[in-house]
């Protein structure tokens, strides 16, 4: 029998190509592999840029500035200013001037007031002549109207829509009124001065439909402090004739500052304690915070409030201590000051506190951003609404600074602006503990 002949090259080819077909698979394995570590890879460098400007924005301490821009000013001893709209809003007994970001001057009205007090809301701003007759209603483009009060002015409030309320006293009457920012009144609360007291503050909601109330009344040798809350709206129209929805006598602190954090949310400042009360339409206590150490400055923010407490173990780094708390009562940090300050800004997301040239910047997570001294003595420092650059302005100059890292002293940057080095502190250094929303006093 004819044995048969093996295909020798049929086999060949069978495994030759299997060799080609294997080695085709493992390029392709090798080519998926390295794209899925460079995928890792790009994953990876995403998440380490992600988690660095996440530390730069919310834990990074800054240790100098750069001056942006600079204009000579004069300031008169006798002006003052307030948060305006992310500017600044300048007043004195003769002019009130809208200055912008860059320090210029947008606008400046004429007025004639013994003793202006000023008080912002949103793009709305009143200035009114304690113990006189006049208020005076601005936005970010001018005068909106002004008006002659029937009797002395002692306090008054403005809402984020430009509504205010103002407190008048007469002799034997106080007299709290809600008006539109055209001047049209809207509501008006009578009080015997006998029976209510004096009133020591108010605050408006930003809708305007809403006033909180702190009075004291001293009689038979017994020191009352009422916190009243009213409601101008259908909630107050149908409770009774005078709108009040709440109140509450105190008999033991003065609460010589109330105020509307929030449209919702209104805080009383005591001398003891602290009350937030929830108010969508009547005030109710959600927490009351009590402070052991005397309370010597309160300010707030959109969505937190703040203190500063003289320590009684001072020495040179630890002064003060400033805490802050979120609208539940709880603590989100606590931190020396190691100067004597004159001025707080607490803004959206960080509290400024300066103090001859001394400036310190506190992030709301409690991070150090910037610990230092300026250039020269400060009058105010607020954010320019720009990364990173705020509006500083001195005894007879605004500039627009911008925090960086200190470069050496005298260095020049290619545009002319210079760097500003100072003497900061690290940012783990110390750990522990005027009438304008946003602000502090």
């Amino acid at each position: 029998m004819r044995k048969k002949k093996q295909n020798t090259e049929e086999k060949i080819i069978d495994v030759g190509g299997s060799e080609i077909a294997g080695r085709r698979n493992a390029e392709q394995l090798d080519i998926k592999r390295k794209k899925h570590q460079v995928w890792k890879l790009g994953i990876l460098i995403a998440f380490i840029i992600a988690a660095v400007a996440y530390v730069i924005g919310t834990r990074w301490e800054y240790k100098g500035y750069k001056v942006v821009e600079s204009n000579q000013t004069d300031y008169s001893n006798t002006a003052s200013y307030i948060r305006f709209s992310d500017n600044l809003l300048k007043y004195t007994p003769d002019g009130v001037s809208y200055i912008n970001a860059k320090g210029e001057t947008v606008w400046t009205t004429g007025i004639n007031m013994k003793v202006p007090i000023a008080v912002a809301s949103g793009d709305y701003a009143v200035v009114a002549d304690m113990n006189g007759n006049t208020v005076c209603v601005f936005n970010t483009s001018g005068e909106v109207s002004s008006q002659t009060m029937q009797y002395p002015i002692c306090d008054i409030d403005v809402s984020d829509q430009g509504a205010f309320a103002v407190v008048l006293e007469s002799d034997k009457t106080n007299y709290v009124n809600l008006y539109t920012r055209k001047g049209e009144i809207v509501y008006e609360i009578q009080t015997s001065i006998d029976k209510s007291g004096y009133p020591l503050d108010i605050s408006i909601s930003d809708n305007g439909e809403k006033l909180f109330t702190s009075y004291m009344n001293v009689g038979n040798m017994v020191m009352q402090n009422t916190l009243a809350a009213y409601n101008f709206g259908e909630v107050g129209q149908n409770s009774n004739a005078d709108r009040l929805v709440g109140s509450n006598t105190f008999t033991d602190q003065i609460f010589s500052k109330v105020q509307f954090v929030d449209n919702d949310t209104v805080v009383a400042f005591g001398t003891k304690t602290i009350h937030i009360y929830a108010m969508k339409e009547t005030p109710t206590l959600k927490k009351r915070i009590a402070f052991e150490n005397e309370i010597r400055s309160i300010f707030y923010g959109d969505d937190y409030i703040g203190v500063i407490q003289k320590n009684s173990n001072e020495s040179e780094n630890n002064l003060y201590t400033i805490r802050v708390f979120n609208l539940r009562g709880k603590e989100l940090f606590a931190k020396s000051i190691s100067f004597d300050y004159d001025n707080i800004f607490a803004g959206k997301n960080e509290v400024i506190i300066t103090g001859g040239n001394d400036c310190a910047i506190f992030r709301k997570n409690g991070a150090v951003k910037f610990q230092g001294k300026l250039k020269n003595k400060i009058r105010s420092v607020v954010p320019s609404g720009k990364h990173l650059e705020y509006v500083v302005v001195y005894e007879n100059e605004t500039q627009v600074i911008k925090l960086k890292n200190v470069l050496p002293e005298g260095t020049q940057k290619t545009n002319g602006t210079k760097s500003e080095p100072v003497t900061a502190t690290p940012a783990n250094a110390a750990t522990s503990g005027d009438a304008q929303k946003g602000q502090g006093r």
